[in-house]
Formats: C-alpha cells, structure tokens, sequence
C-alpha cells in the first residue's frame, strides 16, 4: 500500500503556532538604552563619619574689620587665636 500525501497537515509542527517571539531588534535597543539611562535609586543618606578630634575644618566666617584688625596685630598664627577664642566662648 501506498503512502497518503494527502493527509491533514495542519497538526504538523512546522504549522503549530510559535509560542516564543523573535528576538525584536527595536525592543533589545531599548532595553539597552533603559538600562544605561535609567538612574539607580539610591537608599536612605548614611550619616556623615565622626569627625577626627584635633582635624580642622576649613570654613568661610565673615567678622567686622575691626575683629579681624585686632587678632593680626600679634602677625603669623592669627587663625589659631581667633580659633582659641572661639574655643574659649564655647565654653571647651
């Protein structure tokens, strides 16, 4: 006996209906893209390290000339003086 071509072919696997998508060039690009643009989130702040005993910080302080004028007077070190009054005034 014969061999029937004229069988149903829709039940062949060549025919059965793809249940995986091509990859998508456009789809891969933005993926891409999200993944170099996209920010990261960032948790809480950490609190700021304690700061070393004796380490000075530099500051921007603004006094009247008069003030300024006077701890110069003594020449090199003035900073140190105006930072033992204030060492003083705080009470350490």
């Amino acid at each position: 006996m014969g061999r029937d071509d004229s069988r149903d072919r829709s039940r062949d696997w060549r025919d059965a209906p793809k249940t995986r998508r091509e990859p998508d060039a456009r789809a891969a690009a933005e993926r891409a893209f999200k993944a170099v643009t996209t920010k990261r989130v960032e948790g809480p702040p950490t609190a700021a390290p304690a700061p070393l005993p004796g380490v000075k910080e530099t500051v921007t302080l603004r006094v009247d000339r008069d003030v300024l004028e006077f701890f110069q007077q003594g020449g090199p070190g003035w900073q140190d003086r105006i930072n033992a009054a204030l060492r003083k005034a705080a009470g350490k």
